[in-house]
């Protein structure tokens, strides 16, 4: 990994750490409703938190790795039952996007 891209990954870990999860993933898994909901805060902020409340750690990994390829997002960071999510759109609303509004 280059030394740009671990600079990336870090700041946004940083803004990320100041975020508060927008949605929650609970006993039901990836319902549509949820998807949307995640597609729809994805496409709003870029940077989001999603709380994973489902079993175990292999339940969850693969939760959220069925989460990304069904959103197109990239997993930045994993803690616990929270995992930060990004998805860069292509003309963000800058009073919604938490990459701008943190910049």
């Amino acid at each position: 990994m280059s030394k740009k891209a671990s600079l990336d990954q870090k700041q946004l870990r940083a803004i990320g750490h100041k975020l508060k999860p927008v949605v929650t993933v609970a006993g039901n898994g990836l319902s549509d409703n949820v998807l949307q909901e995640v597609q729809r805060a994805l496409d709003d902020h870029e940077l989001i938190k999603v709380k994973i409340a489902v079993g175990d750690r292999d339940a969850r990994s693969a939760l959220v790795e069925a989460l990304c390829a069904e959103t197109g997002a990239t997993l930045v960071q994993s803690v616990g039952n929270v995992v930060l999510l990004l998805k860069r759109v292509k003309k963000p609303d800058p009073r919604l996007s938490n990459l701008i509004r943190v910049l």
